[in-house]
């Protein structure tokens, strides 16, 4: 088989191994390639392997010896599966990797916001402490999270981590999701409505896909619904939220913060309205990108190409 990585260096920038991925035929890994370059380098895969290189219809139509396409992740949205389907390409995903890292970095950001950790250790860096008349000091509001209500958007496995760290710090727990309706109670979550997710909740985690229906779920209307003390997470995906509309939220005071790990567009355009939004951290889309994340990965990704050379493919999403 004729294997070709056209974005491999996310996945992995030299920690990890290609080599078993290599075995399974001739292999040909690139860091980063242009969309111009993918009909290029791929003119004669079977195999190809992507983790966020876009393959469109016409992408998808002019490689004709394509067989099977892996997306080194969860999120598929980058290919045209309904092309693929239309040749009978596979394509498949990578399912529950990174669990773990990415329920971590949403309390990474989290406790930013009610910690302010790093302003605090910038400022005893600049000699601050060493100067103060008092033993301790502060410039934010110092948040206890015991008590506060964590709402939970998707209550899938990351939904459901994210509900054990909740839990584990002593908040109570809404969820909204489509497996579950009406006023239940599961192992401490009370699942609600999304009005009542944002009514109710000190801190907002949305951890649901990206669709048509759940594009700009978080919107004006939905943000005039929330305390104006309450936070906004989100390291799912950066459609999710109208960015303009909570941008004007935080700059007007009516949420108190929120935590990106996400973008609508990525990398960034310079005038994204986030990046002058008060109380607004954003890190590059690296909740994922833990090593041991990436090495489960990449394990998977190869031990879905096994399988569909065993003419017994697993993790097709079209």
């Amino acid at each position: 088989m004729n294997i070709v990585v056209i974005d491999g260096f996310t996945l992995n920038p030299g920690d990890l191994s290609w080599a078993a991925l290599e075995r399974l035929g001739k292999c040909t890994i690139y860091d980063r390639s242009s969309p111009k370059e993918i009909l290029n380098r791929a003119a004669d895969a079977e195999i190809v392997v992507t983790n966020k290189a876009v393959l469109s219809r016409e992408h998808i139509f002019a490689l004709p010896k394509l067989k099977y396409i892996g997306v080194t992740a969860t999120g598929y949205n980058i290919v045209d599966v309904a092309a693929a389907r239309e040749r009978g390409i596979l394509v498949c995903n990578v399912p529950a990797y990174g669990t773990r890292s990415v329920a971590q970095m949403t309390f990474a950001l989290l406790l930013e916001l009610t910690q302010r950790v790093g302003h605090h250790a910038q400022t005893v860096h600049e000699g601050r402490w060493s100067k103060c008349p008092d033993f301790c000091y502060w410039d934010y509001p110092l948040i206890e999270l015991d008590g506060l209500t964590m709402g939970i958007v998707g209550f899938g496995q990351i939904g459901r981590a994210v509900a054990d760290l909740a839990r584990a710090f002593g908040m109570k727990i809404l969820a909204s999701t489509r497996s579950h309706r009406g006023d239940e109670v599961d192992a401490g979550v009370r699942f609600v409505d999304l009005d009542t997710i944002f009514k109710q909740s000190d801190v907002i985690s949305l951890h649901c896909p990206l669709t048509p229906e759940t594009k700009h779920l978080v919107n004006a209307q939905r943000l005039a619904l929330m305390k104006p003390t309450a936070f906004l997470l989100n390291t799912s995906r950066g459609p999710l939220i109208d960015e303009a509309a909570l941008a004007d939220a935080l700059n007007s005071g009516r949420v108190a913060g929120a935590g990106l790990d996400v973008l609508s567009v990525e990398p960034p355009l310079p005038d994204n309205p986030l990046y002058h939004a008060k109380n607004c951290f954003i890190t590059p889309h690296i909740a994922w990108a833990t090593r041991a994340a990436r090495a489960r990965l990449l394990e998977a990704s190869i031990a879905n190409i096994e399988a569909f050379l065993r003419g017994k493919p697993t993790n097709v999403v079209n």
